[in-house]
């Protein structure tokens, strides 16, 4: 049954336009898109957007923040899974990220990454939004890095911050490579270089992880 929009609480009729404004933008972009785009898809007023977001790009902040939000959690939860050694669980990470951009046919990537690559240049609040959730990722990363050492899966005194920083870097840079091509390449050889790390750190099998 579908909620009018007179009937919606704020939270709900916030969360509309935020998950309405996601979508939009992973098919043709935030530039492009217009408020009155994401109104008539929200089925929400002018004067209901305005009462939450003050300009469309205190939205495209919203909708960052919204963003890493949930992605930061997917990541604690994947990450603290103590049923894989912390190398498996990274290794399961970046499969995932592969294996989601196989799906769309390199015609999708994520909202961080798009957004990256669009507005960094037009909005200093909007970067500065995806720079605090882009260090986050890494953050967690690094933490399971650190957890690898630790267990032996990485060789002792590694900078593992630089390490996070290098891997996650490689894997943006080609998700953007993969949308330009529109094939799966950049991002296979950013597979290949993972585990290879990986595995020959903790002794992995290579071909423990098909893809």
């Amino acid at each position: 049954m579908t909620t009018s929009a007179s009937k919606l609480t704020g939270n709900d009729t916030r969360e509309r336009i935020l998950a309405t404004g996601e979508q939009l933008i992973l098919g043709k972009g935030f530039s492009a898109l217009g408020l009155s785009e994401i109104l008539s898809a929200s089925g929400v007023p002018k004067g209901s957007f305005y009462h939450y977001f003050a300009s469309k790009e205190a939205f495209g902040v919203a909708l960052i923040e919204r963003y890493f939000q949930e992605y930061h959690q997917q990541l604690r939860t994947m990450f603290g899974d103590q049923h894989h050694t912390p190398a498996n669980r990274l290794l399961q990470y970046f499969e995932f990220w592969l294996t989601t951009t196989r799906q769309s046919q390199c015609h999708k990537l994520c909202l961080a990454v798009k957004l990256a690559a669009e507005v960094s240049d037009l909005s200093q609040s909007m970067r500065q939004a995806l720079a605090q959730g882009m260090q986050t990722v890494i953050d967690l990363i690094a933490a399971v890095l650190e957890e690898a050492m630790q267990q032996g899966e990485l060789a002792a005194g590694q900078d593992v911050q630089h390490l996070a920083t290098t891997l996650y870097s490689q894997w943006v840079g080609a998700s953007l490579l993969t949308k330009v091509y529109l094939q799966t390449a950049p991002l296979e050889a950013a597979w290949l270089q993972t585990r290879q790390l990986l595995q020959t750190e903790s002794g992995l099998p290579a071909t423990e992880h098909k893809v």
